[in-house]
């Protein structure tokens, strides 16, 4: 006989609708599973005999085949157990069709017949479609996300049999946990010091800039950085919609909902470019960047990076999504996000200080190579980071919160979006001319820079959108004047210029 089921599986953060086909004839027994299925795939088998066992349920002592429908398409994961479970008992009547009409499944099996939780729950619930979902018990939350209806979670096959062949009540999940207390969020009142940064992380929260921070250790760049997330709104419904299946799909904690705080994501500096990128498996995993959508990717130590790592990041950067190529498939993840980068000035920190740097001309040199021009150039706010003074330190009155701050960017923001072309960072440059017209003296000194080789063609475009956003943040919105294209010049100062020039 023969058993169609409903279910999904992931590719990269997309679900994918799947049809389970069973069929259970006469002839030696076996199980195979055809339709490309990956290892863990391959393994249901095991998996579902003992399930089925565990739960009071018959295997067919006969031949079993299960395509994984379309067959073209790689599959990946445990999700498609329980599906594939059902569509045993159906297609061995012990369930009659009828039951199932209307349904599809989704969860992994363990050895005694429980239900366990899969990732990517958000994407997998979204590609089924119009029909009630079945669940694992703890996934309902994800599920209802993105469930056009029902959702149906259980805690172990022999309950879904029941529920299935006698009628008896769905099962209720247990009402949520209260939450718990929140850790405070970081606020820029703890930053003494530092004016220049505040500006700079003020700009870039308003419009959508990325930075590039130097400085020796215990400057304070990585507590200017975590500050960032604090400074930006909440993100919108699509964007957050967005995040949460990105996050789903890797096995990231979700909160309860969705994701509506802009992501903030620090890898260390050994990961590798597939963990970066994404990619890697059959299921072609989001990356680092991905998982940053809506917020912040903050690399620490940028110059211990690896270069093929750091340049995989320029692409991204410049188009808001990550094309990921394999043999086998293709998927494009979103990956709009702003960097933040932190760096010593050279491998010890001490800049080349002399009776303080440990470094020779050489070892700084190597160092500042890791971080190409092209990357460099891409940085709107690149700055340099000294340690405050001791009066600053010991000062006990506090700089501007987060709070104040905020309110100044979400002003600057509603700025830009009334004038249509979205944040600062992302206007066009068909647009420039009209969004950000230039006072006499701001295009003579604009031209004196080109003229004198110090900016470059791309850089004249970033120039123009950072002054914007200095203005937007004073609250002016006539013709930009020079003061603001000098203060953005100064905000745009390659701090390793000197060494590249000795490089």
């Amino acid at each position: 006989m023969l058993a169609i089921v409903p279910s999904a599986t992931v590719l990269g953060a997309t679900g994918r609708p799947v049809s389970v086909e069973v069929h259970v004839t006469t002839g030696l027994p076996g199980f195979t599973v055809v339709g490309l299925p990956d290892a863990v795939c391959r393994e249901s088998r095991d998996r579902v005999r003992a399930a089925l066992l565990s739960s009071g349920l018959s295997w067919p002592q006969q031949r079993i085949t299960v395509n994984l429908a379309p067959s073209g398409m790689r599959k990946g994961g445990s999700a498609l157990d329980l599906a594939i479970a059902i569509g045993v008992v159906v297609a061995d009547d012990q369930l009659p069709a009828e039951r199932i009409a209307g349904l599809a499944f989704l969860g992994e099996l363990g050895l005694d017949g429980s239900v366990r939780q899969v990732p990517g729950v958000v994407p997998l619930v979204h590609a089924v479609g119009e029909a009630d979902v079945v669940v694992p018990l703890g996934c309902e939350r994800e599920a209802v996300l993105v469930a056009r209806r029902t959702v149906r979670p259980v805690p172990n096959l022999a309950c879904l049999v029941d529920v299935l062949r006698e009628g008896a009540q769905w099962p209720q999940a247990p009402p949520p946990a209260p939450p718990g207390p929140q850790p405070p969020e970081p606020d820029l009142a703890d930053i003494r010091g530092h004016p220049t940064a505040r500006l700079a992380l003020a700009a870039a929260a308003a419009g959508g800039h990325h930075v590039l921070l130097l400085g020796p250790p215990g400057a304070g760049k990585t507590m200017l950085a975590q500050r960032l997330p604090g400074l930006l709104p909440p993100l919108s419904r699509e964007v957050a919609m967005e995040a949460t299946t990105i996050h789903s799909a890797a096995g990231a904690p979700l909160p309860d909902g969705l994701i509506t705080r802009p992501p903030f994501r620090a890898p260390h500096h050994t990961a590798s470019i597939v963990a970066m990128v994404g990619g890697g498996t059959a299921t072609m995993r989001p990356g680092e960047i991905s998982l940053a959508h809506g917020g912040v990717l903050f690399l620490d130590e940028l110059g211990e990076f690896a270069p093929a790592v750091l340049d995989g990041l320029r692409q991204p950067l410049e188009e808001g999504v990550v094309r990921v190529t394999r043999a086998r498939a293709s998927v494009t993840f979103p990956a709009r996000f702003q960097l933040v980068a932190a760096m010593n000035p050279c491998p010890c920190g001490a800049g080349g200080r002399p009776g303080g740097c440990a470094c020779g001309e050489a070892a700084r040199v190597r160092y500042v190579r890791r971080v190409s021009v092209p990357l460099m150039d891409r940085f709107d706010l690149r700055l340099t980071v000294e340690r405050p003074s001791v009066d600053q330190l010991l000062a006990t009155a506090p700089g501007e919160p987060t709070a104040q701050t905020a309110e100044r960017v979400a002003l600057a923001r509603a700025m830009a979006g009334a004038r249509g072309t979205g944040l600062n960072a992302h206007i066009p440059p068909a647009a420039l001319d009209r969004v950000v017209p230039l006072t006499a003296a701001a295009s003579a000194a604009l031209r004196a820079e080109l003229e004198t080789d110090r900016l470059s063609g791309r850089g004249l475009h970033r120039i123009r959108r950072v002054a914007r956003t200095l203005a937007d943040l004073a609250g002016e919105d006539g013709p930009v004047d020079e003061r603001w294209i000098r203060l953005a010049l100064d905000l745009r100062i390659d701090p390793l210029a000197a060494l590249r020039r000795a490089a």
